[in-house]
């Protein structure tokens, strides 16, 4: 469960990442952000489905 809730985390540090003011002195590295939040989210949800599936199948 406590693997599952990191996961959670995770995934809305990521959602955190890509919605960045580029207000701030780090406006330049903006894009970076995005790439880096965009992956956070994309492997952390496969991580969850994984596990999903894997709790479903009893294994």
């Amino acid at each position: 469960m406590e693997l599952i809730m990191l996961y959670v985390a995770s995934i809305l540090a990521g959602f955190g990442l890509l919605n960045l003011p580029e207000v701030s002195f780090l406006g330049v590295l903006d894009p970076l952000f995005d790439i880096v939040g965009a992956l956070s989210v994309v492997v952390f949800s496969f991580g969850l489905v994984f596990k999903g599936v894997k709790s479903f199948f009893g294994k």
